[in-house]
């Protein structure tokens, strides 16, 4: 079984994330263990090829067994927007806050609050390509509640329960979001390695 492995990834708040997740079966190495300083690509148009695309980017400079993401949220009302463009969907170089905001606008008076998140994670393993797909189903609420989390947590709250990501402690989120449900499916592959 592997137990170091590098994520292809400069989001801070994702590998804290994923170290949770993993916990001490695994050793989680950043780009910067591997003196890797890069900005990473992401010019395709689905999180598959999102996340593939920042994987093979790392792997072919680098040689090391990886894993790469791409989470979008989908939200029915606006016909699945804003999708794979989440992280900058109020523009290039907005915060956060911003993507929260413009969501919430853009919901105003509207009923039918229904949407998902969805994390692809690419793995490459001895130049061999693995997908695995997390989602969770949920709302969005009218609100900001909670200040864990990052990007939409605050806004986003999963099917069967009463907080939003941003309001829960990190172990009930990282149990029951679309990143851990992804990164538990590539674990599972990796101990049958």
């Amino acid at each position: 079984m592997m137990k170091e492995i590098l994520f292809a990834t400069n989001n801070q708040h994702k590998l804290r994330e994923v170290r949770e997740i993993l916990g001490a079966d695994y050793r989680l190495l950043s780009l910067n263990d591997v003196q890797l300083d890069v900005e990473i690509p992401e010019t395709q148009d689905t999180l598959e090829g999102n996340a593939a695309q920042k994987a093979w980017f790392i792997y072919d400079r680098i040689g090391i067994n990886c894993f790469a993401d791409d989470t979008g949220l989908e939200i029915e009302a606006l016909e699945g927007r804003p999708g794979v463009y989440s992280a900058r969907y109020a523009g290039e170089g907005c915060s956060f806050d911003d993507n929260v905001q413009k969501i919430l606008t853009e919901m105003t008076g509207l009923n039918n609050r229904r949407a998902c998140f969805r994390t692809v994670v690419c793995l490459i393993v001895d130049g061999k390509e693995y997908l695995f797909e997390g989602r969770v189903d949920g709302v969005i609420t009218t609100e900001r509640e909670g200040a864990g989390g990052f990007g939409y947590d605050p806004v986003f709250r999963p099917d069967g329960q009463h907080q939003t990501f941003a309001a829960m402690p990190p172990y009930l989120k990282n149990g029951i979001s679309h990143r851990g449900r992804a990164i538990t499916k590539m674990v599972n592959w990796l101990k049958q390695k």
